[in-house]
């Protein structure tokens, strides 16, 4: 009797510890609006002021070595009209980055499309990367936010505009 109740609780024991990784597992790529929900804050700190995030108006990517990107639109209606016209969303990485040649270390950011750049500025709103963005006229259905993986990398839209990012 005691050889089968040992026998069970290891049973039971390796069903536990095979079932595991299954379940930690995370797959690189885009991330589904799941995943989103979970990732992506309701409310964000920058410049000063903590904005709303905007429901659904979100992306994110996890990359091959299992780090993370989101990106999600805030509201900027607090903000001077200098920091608005290039704050548009949130920017959170725990992977450094390669924006289209710009390094980008891990960390909390704003970010945005303005007068044909991309720009990612610290908390404090100061511009850390700077880089000239392109418009895909050829683009269907623009929508607000979303990334298309690429060949090892992933481009990065908002709208019609999009940089070409890849972690490091």
């Amino acid at each position: 009797m005691k050889t089968l109740i040992y026998a069970f609780w290891f049973a039971t024991l390796l069903l536990c510890a095979c079932s595991a990784p299954a379940q930690q597992r995370q797959t690189k790529g885009i991330l589904g609006p799941a995943d989103l929900k979970k990732l992506i804050p309701q409310d964000y700190f920058f410049a000063g002021l903590t904005a709303s995030v905007q429901p659904g108006m979100n992306a994110g990517v996890r990359f091959l070595n299992g780090k993370v990107l989101l990106v999600a639109l805030v509201n900027t209606s607090g903000y001077s009209t200098a920091i608005q016209q290039k704050y548009q969303a949130l920017f959170i990485s725990d992977s450094r980055l390669n924006v289209e040649g710009s390094e980008l270390p891990p960390g909390a950011y704003g970010c945005g499309f303005s007068s044909g750049k991309f720009i990612v500025m610290n908390v404090a709103a100061d511009d850390i990367v700077s880089v000239s963005a392109h418009r895909d006229e050829k683009l269907q259905h623009a929508v607000p936010l979303k990334f298309v993986e690429q060949e090892g990398s992933y481009r990065f839209y908002a709208g019609k505009n999009f940089v070409t990012l890849r972690a490091e």
